[in-house]
């Protein structure tokens, strides 16, 4: 039987998700918290400090590597299963990490630990996505990100504050500890969304749906323009840790301190979505997200030339893009993923696989223009990413059309 999709907030239903938040945070935390460890474990591997965003790209990798398998998967034997597999599947990677014995084997465990995302971003975001009818899930999906969003806020405080007295190792044992919690609450709330399917599995069957969905043009811009938005935050977390603590000599403190002003930005973003989302149509609050998001790029890219200490200007810069991310993310990621008609755990799982490659491809790329030009460049990257969102989101809403034509369009996407 088909689960019905749910209108109504109250505390039992909001169960599922706070559990599904924390198996996310889990999997964000991973990445976050081990950045201020980060040239701990090149110097105990004797590798260079470029080697620090890498930790990043490789995860990134992971989660982009079975969301083909996952989404199919899960529509024909259920979500529930997959998902659980997926929260055990991550705490045994994290648990892996006291064996690593050098920089080649480090990276492959932060492969192996990001495959965990794939299980979120494929199945649980899908399960989301159906248990909730549209506002509602809007909502959800903003109230959650604000949790989730923690993790690069105190990820890197705590990670410190860990380096201070143990080594990087016990990190990745904190952060099983934490998905093993989540794994319990998901086991004893999350509901069946996708019941057994009873067509068989097949490689054929899988592939004919992947055609569908890629051969989706406004499917594709979504995909694009949810990508193109969270790269430069991305990009930020990857290489602040270089710019701060190496480039400019900051303590671990410090670093962990100038995130505040990004991502409680986001939070306050997310926030913002939770209250109004329901008062206003998605399309009217998607622009004025897509906007925010790109005039803090051009922002962060001016503040780095005029301030002396660079980074202080860019990430007072990318506060104005991450508050526009967090009130325009959640309705373009919703109107995105039931753009398609093909079922979502393989649209999901297409999302999140081309999502999680740009991000892979992205964060080297920013990686090299730092090493190459420094801050400036740096900055300038997130400039040119902003005006490549801007005309991708356009496409995508169809806001090159006659006014009169997008609106309705866009409104009919809302209602959809």
């Amino acid at each position: 039987m088909k689960h019905k999709p749910i209108s109504n907030l109250h505390w039992r239903v909001m169960l599922f998700p706070l559990f599904l938040v924390l198996y996310e945070f889990s999997c964000y935390i991973a990445n976050d918290m081990i950045l201020p460890g980060m040239l701990h474990v090149t110097q105990e591997f004797n590798a260079s400090s470029a080697w620090v965003p890498t930790s990043m790209t490789t995860y990134m990798i992971g989660g982009a590597s079975l969301q083909w398998l996952l989404g199919p998967l899960s529509d024909r034997i259920g979500r529930r299963p997959v998902m659980l597999g997926g929260v055990v599947w991550f705490v045994l990677m994290c648990l892996a990490a006291l064996v690593a014995q050098n920089m080649g084997m480090f990276l492959a465990l932060r492969v192996l630990q990001g495959m965990g995302m794939c299980f979120l971003v494929a199945v649980g975001y899908a399960a989301i996505q159906e248990a909730f009818e549209e506002k509602t899930a809007i909502k959800v999906t903003a109230l959650m990100a604000n949790v989730a969003l923690l993790a690069p806020l105190i990820g890197p405080l705590t990670g410190a504050a860990l380096m201070a007295f143990t080594t990087w190792r016990m990190i990745f044992v904190a952060i099983a500890v934490l998905a093993a919690l989540a794994g319990v609450g998901l086991y004893m709330t999350m509901p069946e969304t996708a019941p057994r399917s009873k067509a068989p599995f097949s490689f054929k069957s899988v592939w004919h749906d992947y055609r569908a969905v890629l051969a989706n043009r406004r499917f594709m811009a979504g995909v694009f323009a949810i990508s193109l938005a969270g790269l430069p935050l991305l990009a930020w977390i990857g290489q602040s840790p270089v710019i701060i603590m190496e480039g400019e000599h900051h303590s671990a403190l410090d670093y962990g301190l100038w995130q505040l002003p990004v991502f409680g930005a986001l939070i306050a973003g997310n926030i913002a979505l939770a209250t109004i989302g329901q008062r206003f149509a998605i399309h009217r609050v998607i622009a004025v997200g897509g906007g925010l998001v790109a005039t803090g790029t051009i922002l962060a890219f001016a503040l780095t030339l005029l301030f002396e200490t660079r980074f202080q200007g860019m990430a007072i810069g990318l506060g104005l893009y991450a508050f526009g991310l967090g009130l325009g993310n959640a309705g373009i990621f919703r109107l995105t993923l039931f753009s398609s008609e093909i079922a979502k755990g393989t649209v999901s799982a297409t999302l999140g696989l081309i999502m999680m490659a740009i991000y892979a491809v992205g964060i080297e790329v920013f990686k090299a223009i730092y090493r190459v030009g420094g801050e400036q460049w740096f900055a300038a990257g997130f400039l040119v990413t902003g005006v490549a969102f801007v005309l991708t989101l356009m496409r995508f809403m169809g806001w090159g059309k006659h006014k009169q034509t997008a609106q309705g369009d866009a409104e009919t996407d809302a209602a959809a």
